[in-house]
């Protein structure tokens, strides 16, 4: 060990071996290890291996923090290749979408039933307050959002915005307000989780008055039935991907309310890589539901039709995240 002393030393004796060592790991990385030969792959490992006691000398004899962290960068780029498991990318997304993904659904169930409580009960709070006096209807409906659809407006005004009949393009117009608005939610719920979940948790209730103001209005004209149908073909994908954006945004907000024995900032980075993966799921939920608002409820008029697939899509959504497959498990 006396010749690898001094950094000269060190360099002179092995500087050739870590010049071939890049030089291997520089054509792997730039195209893959198929473009090493079989004399490469063979040296790859002892190369590594002499790198790293190399790097050992270096920090044991406490030689310059230029070549410490040269030998320290080397050996990592060459762990990868040497124990890395390198997984195609369409390994990889089958991965994300078989496990990851309903793994991180099925770990926020608590938050889930949770925004699903506050929905329905800001939803019942909302019909009922409308349905008693009509003056709420305009606290929970924006005039831009309710578009005309408020209780001065007729029967047949209000059924003809169910079926696109003389309203012309009037549904496609409401129906794109009504998703960029619940995208708009949506990101908002999870996106102002860190507040403690506070501003989550009234944007959901909020959300969910104004659906409940809207059936009261539909309902009081009879209209209530057809006015679940229309929302049903679309509503159980976006609705429910509001509800997991929700319990997105509260896993994060009570990570940082409750750390346990992190700290908050180290438990709520735990949580968001949860609530980050939950968020890949409603942004394709979401893209999912604006192509059933797009085109679905407008080709499909029947009601029944409407609430089958409504219905069909739920129980898709929950069987994907929750029904019990082998090997998969969420823990909390």
């Amino acid at each position: 060990m006396s010749t690898l002393a001094t950094p000269r030393s060190l360099r002179a004796n092995r500087e050739h071996e870590w010049g071939r060592l890049e030089e291997i790991l520089r054509r792997a990385e730039e195209r893959s290890v198929r473009a090493l030969d079989d004399d490469d792959l063979r040296a790859l490992p002892v190369l590594y291996r002499g790198a790293l006691s190399s790097l050992s000398v270096a920090r044991e004899t406490s030689l310059d923090l230029e070549l410490v962290t040269y030998l320290e960068g080397l050996c990592a780029r060459a762990y990868f290749f040497v124990y890395g498991v390198r997984t195609p990318l369409r390994s990889r997304i089958g991965a994300f979408f078989a496990r990851d993904l309903p793994l991180a659904m099925r770990s926020l169930w608590r938050e889930t039933l949770i925004a699903v409580l506050l929905t329905l009960v800001g939803a019942v709070v909302g019909y009922l307050l409308v349905a008693s006096n009509q003056s709420w209807y305009d606290n929970f409906v924006s005039s831009e959002l309710a578009g005309g659809r408020d209780f001065s407006a007729s029967k047949e005004f209000l059924r003809n915005t169910l079926y696109d009949g003389s309203g012309g393009n009037s549904l496609s117009v409401f129906a794109a307000f009504l998703f960029t608005h619940n995208a708009q939610i949506s990101l908002l719920c999870f996106a102002l989780g860190f507040a403690f979940g506070v501003p989550t948790i009234m944007l959901l209730v909020m959300n969910a008055t104004m659906l409940g103001a809207f059936q009261a209005l539909y309902g009081s004209h009879g209209l209530g039935f057809e006015l679940g149908g229309w929302l049903s073909i679309h509503g159980t994908t976006e609705i429910f991907a509001i509800i997991l954006a929700a319990a997105a945004g509260l896993r994060i907000g009570w990570s940082v309310v409750f750390p346990g024995d992190k700290t908050r900032l180290a438990a709520a980075a735990i949580a968001g890589r949860t609530a980050g993966l939950a968020m890949v799921g409603v942004v394709l939920m979401l893209f999912c539901a604006g192509l059933l608002e797009g085109f679905g409820r407008q080709l499909i008029v029947e009601d029944w039709a409407r609430y089958t697939i409504g219905g069909i899509l739920l129980a898709f959504w929950c069987a994907y995240f929750y029904l019990p497959r082998r090997g998969l498990r969420a823990d909390g």
